[in-house]
């Protein structure tokens, strides 16, 4: 079920505005869309544990992927191993390469150079809250600036700034663009294990093998305890009231 651009966490401009703080009716309209993504969740954890998987899954060969390699690229990647612990910015590499996959399995178009920067960049932010300001809008400012710096223009920047203040929107849609669900789509593969009866088994021993999950778990859970605290009127804040979020984080069904 996909948010309205009206509605709460639906455009860059709203999230800049109101710094991801939720009125008490954008709150109330967020919970049709947690509840969707819930049931969801139970039903495909059940299809997992009972072993009815898709006949078609996705996946990718690591080995001859193309990364984008671009002056953007480049320095985006050292950005996010500079600012992030080891277990976000392997987290980050993860969201890009399950967030691919689904978007070929789905026949979704997407600039897999944007992708790139926009996941490894999506939670610059989380691992130090901001106290009334969404972690995914500062860190959307903060990358909005530092790929401008880069080289890239003000609509790619703008593209990736908003796929990245908008990818914890429950329910975000395709409306403005792939990014942002594409990296909700990919974070939430690697954090909760959403959707991963559609990932090829091999592929995702081979990403946990090639990026180690480093205690990821144990580090999101916190990181997302301390945002929904931080910033009480916060998506991050309604996720966790309303699907406690954190301890799905901490029953998905990885090592670490």
């Amino acid at each position: 079920m996909a948010a309205s651009e009206e509605s709460a966490g639906g455009t860059l401009a709203w999230a800049l505005a109101s710094g991801g703080n939720l009125t008490a009716r954008e709150r109330r309209g967020l919970l049709a869309p947690i509840l969707h993504t819930t049931v969801g969740y139970t039903l495909g954890r059940l299809r997992l544990a009972l072993g009815w998987l898709p006949a078609r899954t996705a996946t990718l060969d690591l080995e001859s992927l193309r990364w984008p390699d671009s002056k953007l690229a480049c320095e985006a990647e050292r950005e996010c191993r500079e600012t992030l612990s080891v277990a976000m910015a392997h987290h980050s590499i993860r969201t890009f390469v399950f967030g691919l996959a689904l978007a070929d399995l789905d026949g979704t178009r997407v600039d897999r150079e944007e992708l790139y920067v926009t996941s490894l960049l999506h939670d610059l932010a989380l691992e130090a809250p901001t106290p009334g300001r969404c972690f995914a809008v500062v860190g959307a400012e903060r990358a909005q600036e530092f790929v401008l710096r880069a080289g890239a223009n003000a609509e790619q920047a703008a593209r990736i700034a908003e796929g990245i203040a908008l990818h914890i929107t429950p329910g975000i849609g395709f409306e403005r663009g792939p990014l942002a669900p594409l990296v909700a789509a990919g974070a939430l593969v690697d954090l909760a294990a959403m959707r991963l009866w559609d990932l090829d088994p091999a592929l995702v021993a081979a990403a946990f093998a090639r990026w180690p999950r480093a205690g990821c778990k144990r580090q999101l859970a916190a990181c997302w305890r301390a945002e929904a605290h931080a910033v009480p009127q916060g998506r991050a804040a309604a996720t966790e009231r309303y699907a406690l979020f954190s301890r799905i984080v901490r029953l998905a069904p990885f090592a670490g």
